[in-house]
């Protein structure tokens, strides 16, 4: 059977969106029909006609004004016509996002106008009377937001269509022949939109890069990466310019640094890392107080403004982690060695270095460029061994050189000491109203060629939580040190939650005999950190933390300083990870500047560089969720023929969603799947409800599955129900 060969061209039957257009660009030029179909180049007679038709319509809804006989100027209230962006949804239509609107505008899909996802657009505004949603249209596309896309190719005889898989992308991209470059039929791909012209269905495009066959390992990982426009390799003369650099310790540069190579110094990290970016030190003082340096690969040192090391490191804002690898931020012969505060090895850092009494009070505080060597390195594991047993002998099946040690006594006495002051920190912060998201990360063992051989969850334990508390102390007392100051600083500010989402966050939590109290912000803190505790190993945890993690604003950077609500402190930076983030970088370098008595910096130029860092941090944490998704698929790949006890996570018209107890993996059973009855979709309960038997099918029930597809290519798990857990 023969393929239907689609055209990219189609005769329109609404002009209305380009009339508006028109009119709005040319707001004190009245214009015929004969003017208009000349700016739209038709001359024809049937769009001649559309065109008059269109003119009375729009005259008629009151957006055009005809001021004499067949001449139309575009109705004089400026304040209908809105700048913002797109929210495309799942069904072609979309969301108007503007600041001037409470209630988000619909953009019905006529009118769209060729507007994309995440597009800054100028709409016009109608249906603003109370009571009725806004509508909107779209009158102008101001700005793309991405002007690249991948999906695979179907190639034709003479020209090409490249499908996404993203649901969002609501149009095919139209390649003509001579811009299919190297690509095959069937191959995924990442291409360009070139131009969109007046009549044309599609976009057309062009093949940039061609990233392989869909469902190979290495093209999906690619194709991650290349939908959010992150890179996979730094470009050759970076890679060489890094290369080049001294990175061997110098006495001249030790000189001019605090010496504290004879400070007792180690670091904890996860077993994997490859990037060590932080190191404790500790030493006890004569008088029973603690010298604790929370020491810093010094970046800024190796990393020169105005570099193309420097300027690549900016464009990336982030290492991104997948799955499978690190897409870092810096070369290698930075990132795992010169920067990485490797044992037994001397490396310059930037400390933050405090003298903290017995209950955890910082009684002094000193910053500045250092000079370390680390005396051990430990995995979470064996920091954890440690704290648990007081043992300092590492057994085998802990160790992570592969046969067991023996810890000195003076690294293992610091290591418990630390645990002891960071739970009092943590009390504190707690106290407070700091919020515990100790949400359960899902890991995989990989084989050595990167497939997923097992899944295991990453639970947060006293090593982590000792780690997570010295560096918490350290970002917050540069914080507050700059900030006191009231010079331009790098802040990571969190807003208090959207109470809209709490509220919705609320009714689901309901059906299991949750409730938050909102009667102030402090209330709110305790009252979710309670429901962490609650939920904590039940059923429905995965389900409750993740709701609550969304009802929280996203934390970002700014140069203007609210606080951040989550870890509730009024000052807080980050100055621990210069290795995988930008903006560490340039805590250090300004509080270097103000160490030396800079004076404040230009605030707007740190605050587009705060952005753009915000910016990549959600396209890498987009990416890396992607990667999770694409991996869980392929693990489940290898398991259709087993039974799964699963939660229901989530209940639409279409069906419900369902997470594997034991994995974490979520798929989608369709309402049409479910034999044991005909259901249908109530919003009230958020659940589905047989029409013979009024048997219910609702969040944090517990049915069995197995999988029915899995499809690589759209990270999607569709399961068959089987029957419901007893």
């Amino acid at each position: 059977m023969s393929k239907k060969i689609r055209k990219p061209i189609k005769s329109e039957k609404d002009f209305s969106g380009k009339i508006l257009k028109i009119l709005s660009q040319n707001a004190n030029k009245p214009f015929n029909y004969k003017q208009i179909g000349a700016k739209l180049e038709l001359d024809d007679t049937k769009s001649r006609n559309q065109i008059i038709k269109d003119l009375k319509i729009l005259a008629a809804q009151k957006k055009i004004v005809e001021t004499e006989p067949g001449k139309y100027l575009v109705k004089a209230i400026s304040q209908d016509y809105y700048e913002g962006t797109i929210d495309m949804t799942s069904r072609k239509t979309a969301y108007f996002i503007c600041d001037e609107f409470e209630e988000d505008v619909f953009i019905p899909t006529n009118n769209l106008n060729r507007a994309l996802d995440k597009d800054k657009v100028k709409v016009y505004v109608y249906n603003r009377r109370k009571g009725k949603r806004p509508e909107g249209e779209v009158i102008e596309v101001i700005e793309r937001d991405k002007t690249e896309f991948v999906g695979v190719i179907d190639i034709q005889a003479n020209f090409a269509f490249v499908s996404t898989a993203n649901p969002k992308m609501y149009t095919d991209i139209f390649i003509p022949k001579d811009k299919f470059g190297e690509a095959e039929n069937g191959d995924v791909v990442l291409v360009t939109i070139e131009d969109w012209p007046k009549r044309a269905d599609s976009p057309f495009g062009s093949v940039i890069r061609v990233l392989g066959k869909p469902g190979e390992h290495n093209t999906e990982i690619h194709a991650i990466l290349a939908e959010y426009g992150l890179p996979s390799d730094f470009p050759v003369e970076v890679e060489v310019f890094a290369q080049k650099l001294d990175t061997s310790i110098q006495e001249s540069e030790i000189a001019k640094r605090r010496d504290m190579r004879d400070t007792l110094t180690f670091t904890i990290d996860p077993k994997d890392a490859k990037d060590f970016d932080d190191a404790l030190s500790f030493k006890k003082l004569e008088n029973g107080n603690y010298e604790i340096g929370i020491h810093i690969a010094d970046v800024s040192y190796y990393l020169e403004e105005g570099t193309i090391l420097d300027d690549e490191a900016y464009q990336r804002a982030t290492s991104v982690y997948l799955v499978d690898r690190v897409v870092p931020m810096l070369p290698e012969v930075l990132s795992n060695f010169a920067c990485s505060l490797r044992p037994n090895e001397e490396k310059y850092t930037f400390s933050a270095i405090f003298e903290v009494s017995e209950n955890a009070q910082v009684i002094n505080q000193w910053f500045g460029r250092t000079v370390i060597y680390s005396d051990q390195r430990f995995a979470y594991e064996e920091a954890q061994y440690i704290i648990e047993t007081k043992d300092n002998t590492i057994p085998v099946d802990v160790s992570i050189t592969g046969e067991s040690y023996v810890v000195s006594d003076e690294i293992t006495e610091a290591t418990l000491k630390l645990d002891e002051l960071a739970k009092i920190l943590r009390k504190k912060r707690m106290q407070n109203g700091a919020i515990s998201f100790d949400k359960v990360e899902v890991k995989f063992n990989l084989d050595a060629e990167g497939e997923p051989e097992g899944v295991y969850f990453k639970v947060s334990k006293d090593a982590n939580h000792l780690i997570e508390e010295f560096m918490l102390l350290a970002n917050r007392k540069v914080a507050e040190y700059i900030g006191k100051q009231k010079k331009t600083f790098v802040y990571r500010i969190h807003d208090e939650p959207n109470e809209d989402k709490l509220i919705a966050m609320q009714t689901v939590i309901a059906k299991f005999g949750y409730k938050i109290d909102f009667r102030n912000k402090g209330d709110i803190s305790k009252s979710l950190n309670a429901l962490m505790e609650e939920v904590n190993g039940k059923k429905e945890q995965n389900l409750i933390d993740t709701l609550a993690i969304r009802s929280m604003s996203k934390a970002k950077y700014s140069t203007e300083n609210i606080g951040h609500y989550g870890l509730a402190f009024d000052y807080y930076s980050h100055f621990t990870s210069p290795i995988r983030r930008y903006p560490d970088v340039m805590v250090h370098r300004l509080l270097q500047y103000y160490l030396d008595n800079g004076a404040s910096v230009d605030e707007e130029v740190y605050e587009t560089k705060c952005l753009h860092c915000s910016n990549m941090e959600s396209l890498a944490t987009n990416a890396e969720r992607d990667s999770i998704k694409y991996m869980q698929v392929k693990y489940m790949q290898d398991h259709q023929d087993e039974e799964f006890l699963g939660v229901i996570s989530g209940v639409t018209e279409w069906g419900i969603y369902v997470e594997i107890v034991s994995n974490k993996c979520e798929g989608m059973v369709r309402i049409r799947e479910i034999k044991d009855d005909y259901y249908t979709f109530d919003e009230k309960q958020y659940a589905l409800v047989g029409a013979t038997s009024n048997s219910i099918l609702q969040l944090g029930d517990e049915i069995y599955v197995k999988v029915k597809n899995a499809d690589l290519v759209k990270k999607q798990l569709d399961f068959h129900f089987l029957r419901r857990a007893e």
